[in-house]
């Protein structure tokens, strides 16, 4: 495993970010694992995500100006704090989120930040995809920006589950919506990190089980 992976996982692990017992996702599926960003609480973590999110940004669009997304209300923190490290690495890009509901007073509007222009791409920055749920929502929030684009969707971990089919559910995110998905570690990732101590045993083989029910064929 590359070491920046090992390094991610632990700091999810040591942040509470990433837990391992019985949990329900967005989707409604019980999951032996969870990876909530809503645990990330200090200056100091929330600095240390953003760079492993702008580590991906470079390594996979370069130096492109396109401007970063955080579906309401964990995906706030994370574009915010993936534009700050990118901007300490030298790209300025502009950043922007939703209300969960519509402002009618003041500025109003369901945006806060920059609103992207048409012609302008958009990059949706999340916290990890189970069945695909949580994108399906921001493309039907997005589609209002007339001729704005979005290019890619950055995420903490690829949970490699099937979505509404037995495919995977960000290969059919891709495929849906025409644009890839990257993610900084993924499940398997995540296995092979537990394995290096027999005290995770229980969690390998619970989530290997999971997987045989809900993994992506």
């Amino acid at each position: 495993m590359e070491s920046y992976k090992r390094e991610f996982i632990q700091f999810l692990e040591s942040a509470g970010v990433l837990k391992f017992g019985d949990f329900t996702a967005k989707s409604g599926r019980k999951i032996p694992y969870f990876v909530n960003a809503g645990m990330i609480k200090t200056g100091d973590q929330i600095t240390k995500v953003g760079e492993f999110y702008a580590k991906a940004y470079f390594d996979k669009l370069g130096k492109k100006n396109a401007v970063l997304y955080g579906p309401a209300y964990k995906g706030i923190s994370l574009s915010v704090s993936a534009a700050v490290a990118l901007s300490k690495n030298g790209l300025d890009v502009p950043f922007f989120f939703n209300r969960k509901e519509v402002k009618d007073h003041g500025e109003g509007g369901v945006f806060v930040g920059y609103v992207p222009q048409a012609g302008e791409e958009i990059v949706i920055i999340e916290d990890v995809i189970t069945a695909g749920t949580a994108i399906r929502e921001s493309m039907e929030i997005l589609k209002h920006l007339e001729g704005t684009k979005v290019i890619a969707t950055f995420i903490m971990v690829d949970r490699k589950e099937r979505g509404q089919s037995e495919k995977g559910a960000m290969q059919e995110i891709e495929e849906q919506f025409g644009f890839p998905i990257y993610s900084v570690v993924d499940v398997y990732d995540i296995i092979e990190y537990l394995e290096e101590d027999p005290a995770n045993a229980e969690n390998v083989t619970r989530i290997r089980n999971y997987l045989a029910v809900n993994g992506a064929k």
